[in-house]
This record gives structure tokens, sequence and C-alpha cells, in this order.
């Protein structure tokens, strides 16, 4: 046969994957292949396959027989928004996409190649798991995956999107990554299956809601996002690339912000009269970023603690904000554990944070005590003393004890700090310091119902306020809330240059 030929065969093999049998079994199963992934998620035409040819090597269990076209995953390079990304798909058509030694190769091949040129790598998972054939030399596999994943970690960003099965060790792989995404129904992830752990344990629960997609966005918090297709979880992939750098020593690309109103009048009366009252903070980040877009991170979990990236002045920002629609707004232990992660995510990659904060406090309660809110609170304050890109921060309402600092106030970096006239910073509320500073005045008082009232009316007028705050210096500025876009996008402007270095170390003890 014709040498050039002969190749065109061999790629047309390799290209068919597991064969169209097995491929009508993926869609009707309602995903994508390998190749259809990829095609979605670069930029048309621009996918460079690498190691399209590297074979297994097994010859256990009659392996020497199989043949395993791309060995079960789909390796490469191409470019979103015309930006460099590295890749990997898994192929569930060929062996179930089951890791190997090889398999496993070619996924370390394309981390290693990343970090060298600075580029992003999506991960895209659909996989049964280590190939049993293979024994040690699958978890080897494993674990350099697991090491690559480190090395990359702060160097470039990592996605993994879930978008089948992935259990046992596999799982370490997302979870050493930056972002996981989960597609609904179709994606699956635990340690151990539903029958593993009823025959252990004699618990019956189904994978749906052992390691489906919202178990894992709501209740573990091990994903970030949610989606509901293949398709939507690409293109989600895409939106986020857009408000990340490339690698960490680059910002994220600028975008033109358009045409954007930055007069606000209804934030002017947005905040209710009644101190007690909730509200939807998201409605207060979308009035003040560019075109109200904001993509939230890990919108199903710690709802009363909310994450997420928004462009300001065509610069990408990283937001944290309490939720007063949720417990109030008060920080506990997974709205902690979410907060410090996303502001170490942005410190990583040179994402400005602005903090927007209402909270009453931390949460109280021996469930919280229990559970550990003293280590996962120190988190945040760990998370924000360390980090070291632009820190905004805008007190809304409430700003109490140590949540007000926890929320990054001046002493934990914040450069810029800016208050409305609602907001309130005081060591604890109004109610409570009545109650323990006047608590004698209360008591012999003719009438403690009305004196208490009197006493909680001075406390909130002469320190409730911003302005005790602002004359220490610990506000920089109290501004009409109608201005805040243009302060807050004014401040960034100015903090562009910030530089900023800890002092030498190997690294620090994060209170993990």
């Amino acid at each position: 046969m014709d040498k050039n030929a002969l190749l065109v065969e061999k790629k047309e093999t390799i290209l068919a994957g597991g064969g169209q049998k097995r491929i009508d079994k993926q869609h009707e199963a309602g995903k994508l292949t390998a190749r259809e992934r990829l095609a979605l998620l670069f930029d048309e035409d621009t996918f460079v396959e690498l190691d399209a040819f590297v074979k297994h090597r097994c010859t256990n269990f009659g392996m020497e027989k199989v043949d395993a076209p791309g060995e079960g995953v789909v390796t490469g390079y191409g470019y979103v928004d015309d930006r460099l990304v590295y890749a990997y798909a898994q192929d569930f058509t060929v062996i179930g996409g089951s890791l190997g030694e090889m398999h496993a190769a070619k996924i370390v091949k394309v981390m290693e190649n990343a970090m060298k040129v600075g580029a992003p790598v999506v991960g895209l998972n659909d996989s049964g798991g280590a190939r049993i054939q293979e024994g040690v030399d699958a978890l080897s596999g494993y674990a350099k995956i697991f090491y690559a994943n480190t090395m990359a970690s702060g160097v470039v960003p990592q996605i993994t999107a879930i978008m089948g099965p992935c259990a046992g060790g596999a799982v370490y792989s997302p979870a050493l990554t930056d972002f996981v995404f989960m597609v609904d129904q179709t994606a699956k992830m635990f340690i151990t299956g539903p029958q593993v752990i009823e025959t252990v344990t004699g618990e019956k629960v189904s994978a749906e809601k052992l390691g489906g997609s919202m178990t894992h966005n709501s209740v573990s918090g091990v994903a970030h996002y949610h989606t509901q297709s293949d398709e939507e979880a690409i293109a989600e992939i895409r939106r986020l690339l857009s408000f990340l750098p490339s690698n960490n020593a680059q910002r994220a690309p600028m975008m033109d912000p358009g045409e954007v109103n930055d007069y606000l009048e209804h934030l002017d009366t947005f905040i209710p009269d009644s101190p007690n009252k909730p509200y939807d903070m998201l409605e207060v980040i979308r009035s003040l970023v560019d075109h109200g877009d904001f993509m939230e991170y890990q919108a199903h979990y710690a709802k009363n603690m909310i994450t997420g990236f928004a462009r300001m002045g065509g610069r990408s920002v990283g937001i944290i904000a309490n939720q007063p629609k949720v417990l109030a707004g008060c920080l506990d232990v997974n709205a902690s554990d979410k907060a410090a992660r996303f502001i170490r995510t942005c410190d990583a990659f040179h994402v400005p944070l602005l903090n927007l904060v209402d909270v009453p406090g931390f949460l109280p309660g021996t469930n919280q005590e229990y559970m550990g809110i003293i280590r996962h609170g120190a988190k945040m304050l760990y998370a924000y003393s360390e980090a070291t890109v632009p820190k905004v921060t805008l007190i809304l309402r409430k700003a109490y004890g140590g949540a007000y600092i926890a929320m990054c106030n001046k002493e934990l970096g914040a450069d810029v700090v800016f208050a409305w006239p609602t907001a309130e910073i005081a060591v604890m509320g109004p109610q409570g310091a009545a109650n323990i500073i006047f608590r004698k005045e209360i008591g012999e008082a003719d009438d403690p119902v009305a004196e208490r009232n009197e006493r909680i009316e001075m406390y909130e007028r002469e320190f409730a306020t911003p302005y005790i705050a602002a004359e220490r210096g610990y506000v920089d500025d109290v501004i009409l809330p109608h201005s805040s876009r243009a302060r807050l996008i004014d401040a960034f402007v100015m903090l562009d240059g910030k530089r900023e270095s800890l002092p030498r170390k190997k690294h620090g003890n994060m209170p993990l």
C-alpha cells in the first residue's frame, strides 16, 4: 500500500474511535463524543491533535489483542477566542475511556507542554476508571497526573468538566484543578460507588444522589458549576476562560466596556429601612458590573456567600459578597471555605478582588463550633492577608465584629475601603451592644423597655455608622450609593500598578 494512503487509513481508524455503534450509544446516553466536545471547545479548525498514534503495551488478560484507537483519550491544543489552550478529552467509546499507562502519559504531556508555554488546560472527563488489566501501571498513571496537576497549580488555569463517570482515584485529578464543571444526570463522581457502599455499610443510595452534579454543586462543594448539557458546559468553559489570564505571569484580557450607565440612582434607596430586612445582593452586583454580566462561582453552595467573576470598566474582577437573603449573610463553615478558595484562585492569576460587605457576624451555634468554624473562618483571614492583588472593599450595611475583619477590612490588606451612608461598622449590632453596655441603666430604669430603646437609638446614632471608622482612617471614603460603580472602577484603575511581595519563606501554613 502507498505510504500516504496507509497514513490516511490509520488516521481514519483513529478518528472513528470505538466505531459507529459505540458512538451511537454515546449519543443515546445524551453525551457528545470526545472529538465533538473538542470541536465545540476550540475556535473552528484550530485544534491540533497530539499523540494520536500512541498505543498501550499491556499483554495481560488478552489485552495484546485489543486495539484502542488513540488510547482512549484525545489530546492536543488549539485556540479559544484566539488564545492558546491545551486540552484532553477522554473517549468513552474506546474501552470505556479507561485509564492506563499510556493514556495517562498523553494527559501528562499535555499538562507539561501547557506549563512550558503558559496556556490553560481543559480536561473533559468521561471514563470508566482505571484499566484493571494494567494493574499498578494504571495507578502509576493516575499518580503522575496528580503530580502534574499540583505542579501546574497556580501556574496556568486548570479546568475540568465531568461529562460521564469519574470514580475511584480518578476523582482526585478534578479535585486538584481550579474549576470543576459537572453535567446534570450524565456526570457522576464518587470514591466508592453505590454497590460498594451498600455491601460495606448496608446503605442504599442512587448514583445520582451519591455523586451527581447537584450533589457536588450544592452539598459537598466539590464542583463549582452545574450545567444541563455537554454543549452548555463547554460554552461556559469558554466564557470562564475569558475572565482569566493564560498564566500567572499575565493579566486577564481587557474588554471594551462599551456604553455602560455609571449613574445608578436606584442604589440610593436600595438598602431597606429596617436593619433586619433582607435584600438580594445579586441585584447590587449586576448594577455595578459591566452590562450586568456576572459569572457566579459555586452558585448552589453556601448561598449566604456570593462569589464570581465580572468586569468593571473592561477589567476582570473577582467578587466576594455576603447575601442577606440567606442566613442574613452570616459567615459559616462552608461560606468561609468557598470564599477562601475563590480568593486564592483570583490571587494566583492576578484577578483583582471586590468585596461587598453586609455581614452581621459568624453563624452562632454548637453545630458550627463543632464543625470547626474557628479553623474554617481563619482560612478567609489567611487568604485575604496573603493575597497581593488589588483589594477594594465596599461596606453597604452591617459589618460587625470578627466578620467585619474577615470580609477584608483595612488591616487585612484592603487597599481602598468605601462605605455607604447606611453602613454600620461596630463590634456587634446595636441591640446586643446596648444590652451589654447599658445593662445597669436599663435594669434600674422605671421603664426598662423605653430605656433600652433609647439606648439602642443612641448607639445607632453615635456608633453604628461609617463615620467613626472614617475618622480613624479605617474607611477611606463614605460615598453616595449611586456613585459606587464609577468610584470602584476608578479605584481599580489607580491600583493597576500595585506591586506587593510577601516575606521570603518556603510556604505558609494555612489552617486547612
